[in-house]
């Protein structure tokens, strides 16, 4: 049963989209801690292990200086790691709704550089804001959580689509927008009420990278270039495929710039290829106004696959 679940496993993480995998990453994570806390956590000799406390700080944000510093896999590692259910249950519910979201409309090989930007703007405003307003009473404080990598995914998809209308148990349609306006008011009602005041000026963080991330792209600038570009020749050299010249052909074919930017309104080529044909945008534009105004279940078979497929060029 178990090898047939990893099979399972693998062959979703292998194929599936972008926000499916960062979810599995994130579980992974967790049931990994999870079985670390079993096995770390019984008490020896009659006193409770501090083993598991360790591991969970070594791989958690600090608020120290000098331990931020020393451990500079904390920036990434901390948006993967959680402890508590609820708290994974609740990222991992936003992240797939929104990710969808911000995966179908501006490109799925978008949403890994926004929640990893995201995350470590998160991570860089927890750490000004711990230092500066010291709490902790004096010692180190730690972060942990995809909370405001998953912000940033939320306030993406609320900036480039607001009207776009999901169903909520119990509330019926609501627009994006209103969710994304009432994720921000709880952070901010948090941090007046003095209420792990560390993370939700994380998530503030995560939300401004979004809204920024969106802003950029509309004016020709996409950070997810040079992010996944990085990554690819990150990944060609573990497989042994960079030259001695330290760069490959296809390192150098992710460096161009896609023919254009699915945002309503740009209208403006992104890349040095020509811009579409008039009647592709406008088609294009049709659609998502259709979207703002009646929601993307509004669309019809052949304009969800026209999305699609300008969504993937």
């Amino acid at each position: 049963m178990f090898t047939s679940i990893w099979e399972d496993l693998k062959r979703e993480f292998s194929q599936g989209n972008m926000v499916t995998r960062i979810i599995l990453a994130n579980l992974f994570v967790f049931i990994t801690i999870v079985v670390a806390k079993l096995v770390l956590g019984f008490p020896i000799a009659g006193s409770q292990s501090t083993i598991y406390d360790n591991v969970v700080e070594w791989l958690s944000l600090s608020s120290d200086w000098k331990e931020a510093l020393m451990r500079p896999w904390t920036w990434i590692t901390c948006m993967f790691l959680h402890e508590g259910l609820m708290h994974i249950l609740w990222n991992m519910i936003l992240l797939y709704f929104f990710g969808r979201i911000v995966g179908d409309l501006i490109g799925d090989q978008k949403v890994l550089p926004i929640y990893i930007l995201g995350g470590l703007v998160a991570g860089l405003m927890y750490f000004i804001s711990a230092n500066l307003l010291g709490y902790g009473g004096g010692q180190p404080v730690y972060a942990l959580g995809a909370s405001g990598a998953v912000m940033a995914i939320v306030l993406t998809a609320g900036v480039v689509a607001p009207e776009y209308v999901v169903r909520l148990i119990l509330l019926g349609d609501v627009r994006i927008k209103y969710i994304a306006a009432f994720l921000l008011l709880v952070d901010l009602i948090a941090i007046g009420n003095n209420q792990n005041t560390g993370g939700h000026f994380a998530h503030l963080g995560g939300a401004a990278f979004g809204w920024f991330f969106v802003y950029q792209l509309r004016n020709g600038v996409d950070y997810s270039i040079k992010f996944n570009s990085f990554f690819t020749k990150l990944g060609n050299l573990f497989r042994g495929k960079v030259n001695s010249g330290g760069s490959s052909s296809r390192a150098k074919s992710s460096k161009k710039k896609p023919k254009f930017t699915i945002i309503r309104g740009s209208g403006e080529s992104t890349g040095e290829q020509a811009a579409p044909d008039v009647s592709h945008q406008e088609k294009l534009d049709t659609i998502l106004d259709k979207i703002k105004v009646n929601g993307y279940d509004s669309l019809t078979k052949d304009e969800k696959e026209f999305l699609f497929d300008a969504s993937n060029k």
